[in-house]
């Protein structure tokens, strides 16, 4: 089975994935730290982040070894992490070359360890519309702009950061309307996926929705 959570940033995607990928022995693929390790790299090899060939040829470089190496840097999850990212999958030609690897992943999904999975979880922004048009199950996770900044925000506080509120709104604003309106794969609901808007939700209340919604496909499966 695969399924793909899509939407926009601190909408509770990944936490969802998580439980998800869990209760259902599902290797889970967050194609964000594609993007992330784009921008990561570029910014430690000092490059600029808005120049698109520069990005491609760092994206094409890119194996999963490498992810996970720089996934282990501070800066990976960062705030401004997450601005490079949303800067390098803004270029065509990143988003190209990334694709690959990210279909494949559903074609032999693979657990942290390596051992073979049954099936994925994608959680990203163009994974229903774009990396696995033909997935079982697709989901898309939003909320108000303003209760996911304060999401991120209490995140980043709660890990030491002296970042204000202002700032990660100002950024969730700019980095929302990149992902909507990048030429590429611009961020937006598949026409059949179940879209979820968790800004008076709690996670309990969206797993239970989901896995409702899951347990419907299985069953049809059977």
């Amino acid at each position: 089975m695969i399924i793909t959570i899509d939407g926009p940033a601190a909408a509770g995607k990944g936490t969802l994935a998580a439980t998800l990928a869990e209760k259902y022995h599902l290797a889970y693929f967050d194609t964000g730290m594609v993007y992330r390790a784009v921008g990561l790299e570029m910014r430690q090899k000092g490059l600029d982040r808005q120049d698109e060939a520069q990005a491609e040829a760092i994206a094409r470089n890119l194996t999963f070894p490498k992810m996970i190496e720089l996934s282990k840097d501070p800066e990976f999850r960062s705030s401004e992490g997450g601005v490079a990212a949303s800067i390098v999958s803004a270029h065509p030609k990143v988003r190209a070359a990334l694709l690959k690897m990210q279909q494949d992943f559903a074609l032999n999904p693979v657990f942290a360890d390596g051992t073979p999975a049954n099936g994925a979880i994608y959680d990203g922004r163009d994974t229903g519309t774009v990396v696995c048009p033909a997935a079982d199950v697709k989901f898309f996770i939003t909320a108000s702009t303003e209760v996911r900044a304060k999401r991120r925000y209490d995140e980043l506080k709660a890990k030491g950061s002296d970042i204000s509120f202002e700032k990660v709104l100002e950024d969730m604003k700019s980095r929302d309307a990149r992902d909507a309106e990048r030429s590429a794969a611009p961020m937006k609901p598949a026409e059949d996926a179940v879209i979820f808007d968790t800004s008076a939700l709690n996670i309990q209340e969206v797993v239970a929705k989901t896995e409702e919604i899951i347990g419907n496909k299985l069953k049809k499966q059977l």
